[in-house]
């Protein structure tokens, strides 16, 4: 009796959200926030630092959200891994990441692992630095002569 009464009610209170889907018929956009992914920052091959950055990927209404789910391990492996190869330093902020390479490389990736057109956009939602760095001062001239 009680699980007829808590099914009933359930469908009460769910039955407004279901009826302003159907009435809209577009589906509802899908996103999906991906787990923070450390990335290197790497000048003249030191490791100076790691940005944590958070993403956040839009999909396309009609994509398959939990299919794309399913492959972000593999998209936050590749980003570590190009971004060891080939980091997304910035030339002017150590703290922070250059966020059209980072984007860059996630939707390159993303056409090989998840459906074409599923991802529709992707953006940077985070970026906490490791380590509060400045960038290195321009190298003085050094002296030749000795001054006594």
């Amino acid at each position: 009796m009680r699980a007829a009464f808590a099914a009933c009610l359930a469908l009460v209170i769910s039955a407004p959200a279901l009826a302003a889907e159907e009435k809209d018929g577009a589906p509802k956009p899908q996103t999906i926030a991906m787990e923070a992914v450390a990335l290197p920052v790497i000048a003249n091959g030191k490791l100076l630092n790691y940005v944590f950055v958070s993403i956040r990927l839009d999909l396309d209404p009609k994509a398959d959200g939990a299919a794309v789910r399913a492959k972000e391990q593999f998209l936050r492996d590749d980003l570590v891994r190009v971004g060891h190869r080939t980091p997304f330093t910035r030339n002017d902020d150590y703290t922070r990441i250059d966020e059209v390479k980072v984007k860059t490389e996630l939707m390159r990736f993303a056409a090989t692992v998840v459906p074409s057109g599923a991802i529709k956009s992707i953006t940077i939602t985070k970026q906490v630095s490791q380590k509060l760095l400045t960038l290195p001062s321009a190298p003085q001239a050094r002296r030749t002569e000795i001054i006594p």
